[in-house]
C-alpha cells in the first residue's frame, strides 16, 4: 500500500473512531431568545456537555416559548415527557416541592456577594435534594441574580418614608407577610394591571428588577427607584430525572458539570445585565435611584417572618445554613 492510501486510510479510521458509536438528543425549552441569559446559559450548558461528553450527547433548544411555559417545562420533565432541560422559577416547582419556594423569598440574602456564596457553596443542595424526590427532577445549576428593588411614584429613602407605602405584590403569601412586616401597605394585583394602577393612584408603588422595570415601562409611572435589594432571585438550571438515568455515568457526569458552569454564566451575566439596565435607564432620564438609608433596619423586620416561614415548609435548617454562609 502506498504512502498516499496508508494516509487516506488512517484519517478515515481516525474519523470513525473520533465519532459517537450512538447520540442521544435532549429537548431544551425557554421562554426568550438567544440573546437573553437565559438563552445565553443554556447554549452554555450545551456546549460544556457536548464537548465533555464527546459529542454523544446533542441539543435541540426550543426559544421563545414554542414549548410553553416555565411551569409547562417544569411538568413535563416531571414526567419524562417533551422537555429534557430548562431555566425554571422556583415558584413553578412549589406544586411538587413545598420547600422550593423559600428559594424565592424576599431578604433571603444579605446582598449580592452573600448570594453568590450560597450558590458556590451548594447551601441550597436540601432544597434540590427535596424537588428530586418530589418532582423527580434535577436541579443542576443556579442562574439568575435580578436584583428587586421598590418602584415607586416618590422617592423612598427611609422606613419613615416607606411607612403605610400601598404597593403591589407577588401572589405568594410570604410576599404580604415580608412587606407588611417592614411596614408597607401591600395589596396583589395582577402584574399586567400595576401600571394603571400606580398611574391610577390605586397603589404608590410596586417592586421588581431591572428587566422588568424596562419590558414594562414601569418608569413611566414609578420613576423613583428604592434601592431596598429586598430579593435576588434564583433561577435553577432543571434537569429530567428520567433522563438523567437514562443516560450513561459518564454522560451523567458531564450533565452535572455542564449545570454548574451554565448556572455560573448566567448569574455572572444577569446580575451584570440588571444594574447595567438601571444605569442605563437612569442615565436616559426615565427613572432615578436612591439609596435606603436603613436597609439593615428591613433585615431586622423580615427576619421573624423568615423564620416562620422557613418552619412552616419544614426547611428552617436550610434557612440557618443559607444565613450561615460568609
Amino acid at each position: 500500500m502506498n504512502t498516499l492510501k496508508k494516509a487516506l486510510l488512517g484519517g478515515a479510521i481516525s474519523a470513525v473512531m473520533a465519532t459517537p458509536i450512538y447520540a442521544t438528543e435532549l429537548v431544551g425549552a425557554v421562554q426568550f431568545d438567544d440573546n437573553h441569559s437565559y438563552g445565553k446559559a443554556l447554549r452554555e450548558f450545551e456546549r460544556v456537555a457536548g464537548e465533555c461528553s464527546g459529542g454523544s450527547l446533542t441539543f435541540e433548544l426550543h426559544l421563545n416559548s414554542e414549548l410553553g411555559l416555565e411551569k409547562d417545562y417544569f411538568e413535563n420533565m416531571s414526567q419524562g415527557i417533551a422537555v429534557d432541560y430548562a431555566i425554571v422559577s422556583p415558584s413553578h416547582m412549589s406544586t411538587f416541592s413545598q420547600m422550593a419556594p423559600l428559594m424565592d423569598m424576599p431578604f433571603l440574602f444579605r446582598d449580592l456577594d452573600h448570594w453568590n456564596a450560597v450558590m458556590d457553596q451548594d447551601a441550597l443542595s436540601p432544597l434540590a435534594d427535596d424537588v428530586l424526590a418530589k418532582a423527580n427532577v434535577r436541579l443542576i445549576g443556579y442562574a439568575g441574580g435580578g436584583t428587586r428593588q421598590l418602584i415607586v411614584n416618590r422617592p423612598i429613602t427611609n422606613m419613615e418614608e416607606l411607612s403605610g407605602l400601598p404597593m403591589r405584590v407577588m401572589g405568594a403569601p410570604i410576599q404580604t407577610q415580608i412587606f407588611e412586616a417592614i411596614g408597607a401597605a401591600p395589596s396583589v394585583i395582577a402584574y399586567d394591571e400595576v401600571y394603571n394602577a400606580i398611574q391610577t393612584g390605586v397603589i404608590d408603588g410596586a417592586e421588581n428588577e431591572a428587566s422588568g422595570i424596562e419590558q414594562m415601562k414601569f418608569y413611566e409611572v414609578g420613576p423613583d427607584i428604592s434601592l431596598t435589594q429586598h430579593a435576588i432571585t434564583v433561577r435553577p438550571i432543571a434537569f429530567s430525572n428520567a433522563t438523567y438515568e437514562r443516560l450513561s455515568p459518564e454522560e451523567q457526569a458531564c450533565v452535572l458539570e455542564a449545570g454548574k458552569a451554565a448556572g455560573k454564566l448566567g448569574r455572572e451575566l444577569e446580575s451584570g445585565q440588571d444594574s447595567a439596565k438601571l444605569q442605563a435607564m437612569e442615565k436616559d432620564g426615565l427613572l432615578t435611584t436612591y439609596v435606603f438609608t436603613e436597609r439593615d433596619k428591613l433585615l431586622e423586620l423580615a427576619a421573624p417572618v423568615k423564620a416562620s416561614y422557613a418552619e412552616s415548609l419544614g426547611a428552617s435548617e436550610v434557612l440557618k445554613s443559607i444565613e450561615a454562609v460568609q
